[in-house]
């Protein structure tokens, strides 16, 4: 069959790789798949039908229901369907993944891979070298979906919960009012509400947990900014006593293998704190439903196994629905479906290189800047180095600038007054024996100490001046690294990822600037990103 659809090639590593439409466009054609097959109409429109079209399941951890329902998907699809073994595979040979997925890709004309590992922001890394291979090979673009990594993202799964909260809905976008309890600090489901959600109008989200296992702040301030209305209980007891309770729960298993000695010497208080009992039933309103992601703790399960032949349980209806999305899922990737698709499609942001700016130089007599008791006659000057920082600051700036940018040569450096005032403090080094300044070093300088002006001095005067900004991303440096051990691009793994960091202007909840690793998205602070 001829594949058209504009979502070929694409990589879903993140939920906000679709955009509104295009995850609506997705429940659409799952919802229009399920209604033919449970009517038993024909569903060809849905079959690729294609065995020069590979779909790999690479899974490095452990999974039965994802790897299962996308096996089934791929077989329905039509594809060649391969089950990597990840286990006996040349991943024990020390091979980098980015080296095992080209040979894989090989050896079909089309692929998707759908990979689970416990590194995080693996399905990001390999879309760059991958699309970066096909463009060399002259080849069509591989899709790679995110199956879940590491305590990052479970994209898939989102779309699963989103499909199953519509369908109960009646397909009504206007209004969600939704519950989520259990392990909110964990559970990377939990954590890809504060984007899915985003394709209802009005979201109320009511957060019940206890402080230990309680949603991370900065996804609370995320729902809040995108002007979800949150609200947050310690215990069920305490949010059923609140009298607005929401219709549809959504359940998490404590993930104890996550937590350290001082939070499991609590576990049975804080299982107790989100595991529901019979006598909270007539707290109920008669439309509730429950769901989980699934699988639950048989031993300890936070929503327990007398609800199952009850009408609440809404869980196993919402297992089977990661077949039909995964299937529309695939579709889509593989450009089979997406040749009716309309709306307003997912936008990669475009990077502009424009914050090293040259600015006029004002006519002046000789520049103040001195190497001990003599005026700089030829050489660069970096002024206005962490500008209106604390002394201290400004010294480690300093060291900071010297350090990365390897100035080990003839120099002054020092902190002064600002000409903004007599209590604003900035950093100078003067270097009379470095008359260059190349592009990559500028940009360097740039990143490390953004706000600083660079002068070149020639004859005794500024002959050109350069104000650096803060870079809205920061890579292609040996001195950055992620900070987050299950990242991908961490140097401990030597997957040969090449760091880098998004710019994020900070929000209600965090007025800083900070600075996402492009592949597990960990927030670092300016300063935590380089390796001093």
């Amino acid at each position: 069959m001829e594949r058209k659809g504009v979502f070929a090639g694409r990589t879903v590593a993140v939920v906000n790789d679709l955009s509104a439409d295009e995850q609506w466009y997705l429940y659409s054609k799952a919802r229009e798949l399920k209604e033919a097959a449970m009517a038993g109409r024909d569903t060809g429109a849905f079959r690729l039908d294609e065995r020069d079209y590979q779909v790999y399941l690479i899974f490095m951890e452990d999974s039965t229901r994802t790897r299962e329902s996308f096996r089934n998907a791929a077989e329905f699809l039509g594809a060649r369907t391969n089950i990597f073994d990840a286990a006996t595979s040349s991943f024990n040979k020390n091979e980098s993944m980015s080296d095992t997925i080209k040979m894989l890709y090989g050896y079909a004309e089309g692929s998707t891979f759908v990979i689970r590992s416990r590194l995080e922001g693996v399905c990001r890394s390999l879309e760059a070298s991958l699309s970066r291979y096909a463009e060399q090979t002259g080849r069509p673009r591989p899709s790679f979906i995110n199956a879940g990594d590491g305590k990052h993202e479970h994209p898939t799964q989102e779309f699963l919960d989103e499909f199953s909260f519509l369908e109960r809905l009646g397909w009504k976008r206007d209004h969600i009012h939704l519950c989520l309890t259990g392990d909110l600090y964990h559970g990377r489901t939990v954590h890809s509400k504060a984007d899915g959600l985003g394709i209802f109008r009005e979201v109320e989200l009511d957060l019940v947990a206890p402080e230990l296992l309680s949603m991370p702040p900065h996804y609370v301030e995320r729902m809040r900014d995108k002007g979800f209305s949150v609200r947050e209980y310690a215990s069920l007891d305490e949010y059923l006593a609140s009298g607005k309770v929401a219709p549809l729960w959504y359940f998490t298993r404590l993930q104890l293998e996550r937590m350290g000695d001082a939070v499991l010497e609590r576990a049975e208080g804080l299982r107790q704190s989100v595991t529901f009992r019979r006598d909270m039933l007539g707290k109920l309103g008669a439309d509730t439903r429950f769901y989980h992601p699934l699988p639950r703790d048989r031993m300890n399960p936070t929503n327990p196994g007398f609800l199952d032949e009850l009408p609440q349980n809404g869980w196993d209806a919402q297992s089977a629905n990661g077949y039909w999305t995964r299937i529309a899922l695939l579709g889509m990737v593989c450009g089979l479906l997406g040749g009716d698709f309309e709306g307003e499609p997912h936008k990669e942001t475009n990077y502009v290189d424009d914050f090293v700016v040259e600015a006029e130089v004002a006519e002046s007599r000789k520049p103040e800047y001195k190497v001990g008791i003599k005026p700089v006659e030829e050489g660069i000057v970096i002024d206005h180095i962490a500008s209106g920082e604390a002394i201290g600051t400004i010294w480690n700036n300093i060291e900071a600038v010297r350090k990365i940018l390897g100035l080990n040569v003839r120099s002054s450096h020092g902190v002064y007054h600002s000409n903004l005032g007599k209590e604003v403090y900035k950093g100078i080094i003067s270097l009379p024996d470095v008359i260059s300044f190349g592009e990559r070093d500028l940009k360097k300088l740039a990143a490390v100490a953004p706000g600083c002006t660079l002068n070149l001095v020639r004859g005794h005067r500024v002959a050109r001046k350069y104000r650096l900004s803060m870079p809205p991303r920061i890579y292609g440096f040996d001195e950055i690294s992620c900070k987050n051990p299950a990242c991908i691009s961490h140097p401990d793994h030597k997957e040969g990822v090449a760091p880098e960091f998004l710019r994020k202007e900070g929000g209600r909840g965090c007025p800083a600037t900070t600075f996402v690793c492009r592949y597990c998205e960990k927030e670092h602070g300016f300063g935590e990103i380089w390796d001093l």
